[in-house]
């Protein structure tokens, strides 16, 4: 009997250990440039800051270009340009401040609180403070065995800034689409996969795989999280580097839909839980509505695909059309208050999806009442 208890959970353990390893190889997958464009931006803001300069000791130009890459990740121009001159605040700083103080332990103390005041009177945000408080240690750690370095630390700063922006946008640019891809992929295919087990559920009448479902969902939700982060830094690229410009459309489009369709995942939760209650409660299910809840499962890969294609969502429109359709039907025959609820979730996950292709809102509400009463 022990033996027979211990099977089930060493193959759940199993899985879950296969789960954590895909999910590192994915996450390697996708940030594995960004290692190499630190590495590629360090070496040749080194050697420009020694070629340019002359400088025996360039420690601020790879630090600088090895911020501008760590700025990458979350991919916006704006906080790469502030972690520069969140070097070039601490430097100033440092060097104004050990000129007048010295060096020590308290002068130290001094210099970031000194240079993460000033970020913060100029409205800087957490990573220009953070950067210029590391830099001001750097620097007074720096200049007891390196005075007289102000004005080449500067110079270095800014020639390490300008090189990590050279590698993220002309040398190394990261391929926004592949990128994209890497993530949306797998995160938009459990998406429509898991729809589909809750029509499944539904229909055979499961509340236990409803239930299950449910947590599946919540563990589920970091992937979409990332789904968002990564569309931003692949729209980011496409539009700064010119040899990524040709997929700007492409990734114009999936951001704009990726909001929507993040809130058509959440009120997706919020469907596959009353789906539970429903067949807790024995409430007849009419066999639309499982149908209503597949076709929105495919809608949801359909929409991927035309995103990718750079083809007018078309399909998507058309399932998510016809899975209000099929609600509509199961509404007026023999159901339950929580099917009712969940007829009501599908239409406002419809309106989500429709917005996701580019539908108005006000256009997107009037196909959904159009296609819940039969004429749409």
């Amino acid at each position: 009997m022990a033996l027979s208890q211990c099977k089930p959970a060493a193959t759940k353990a199993d899985s879950r250990l296969r789960q954590q390893c895909q999910e590192v190889y994915r996450r390697l997958q996708t940030y594995l440039i960004l290692a190499v464009q630190a590495g590629l931006a360090a070496a040749l803001a080194w050697l420009a800051a020694r070629m340019l300069l002359g400088s025996h000791d360039p420690t601020f130009a790879p630090a600088a270009a090895v911020g501008v890459i760590a700025a990458a990740i979350g991919n916006h121009a704006r906080r790469a340009v502030e972690l520069v001159a969140g070097v070039g605040l601490g430097i100033v700083v440092g060097d104004v401040l050990i000129n007048l103080l010295g060096t020590g332990a308290w002068q130290t103390g001094a210099i970031v609180f000194v240079a993460i005041a000033v970020a913060a009177a100029v409205r800087g945000t957490g990573a220009l403070m953070a950067q210029a408080g590391g830099t001001g240690v750097l620097v007074a750690t720096v200049t007891p065995t390196n005075p007289d370095l102000e004005l080449p630390r500067t110079l270095n700063a800014l020639i390490g800034g300008a090189v990590g922006l050279l590698v993220v946008l002309v040398i190394v640019p990261l391929n926004p689409l592949r990128t994209l891809r890497r993530v949306a992929d797998p995160a938009l295919d459990t998406f429509a996969k898991q729809m589909t087990a809750s029509a499944r559920a539904l229909a055979d009448g499961e509340a236990h795989a409803a239930e299950e479902l449910l947590d599946e969902m919540r563990d589920a939700e970091p992937e979409l999280d990332r789904l968002d982060e990564v569309v931003v830094a692949a729209d980011e690229v496409a539009r700064h580097s010119p040899l990524r410009w040709h997929r700007r459309r492409v990734l114009a489009a999936y951001k704009d839909g990726v909001e929507h369709m993040e809130r058509a995942f959440r009120n997706s939760r919020a469907l596959v839980r009353r789906i539970g209650t429903a067949l807790r409660d024995d409430e007849p299910v009419p066999p639309d509505l499982p149908a209503a809840i597949e076709l929105y499962g495919e809608a949801v890969r359909m929409l991927h695909r035309e995103y990718l294609a750079v083809e007018e969502p078309a399909g998507a429109r058309e399932r998510v059309l016809a899975a209000v359709r099929e609600a509509g039907k199961a509404c007026r025959q023999d159901i339950g208050f929580s099917g009712t609820i969940v007829v009501s979730q599908l239409r406002t996950i419809a309106n989500d999806l429709l917005r996701a292709t580019g539908v108005p809102r006000d256009e997107a509400r009037r196909m959904v009442r159009r296609a819940a009463a039969g004429y749409g």
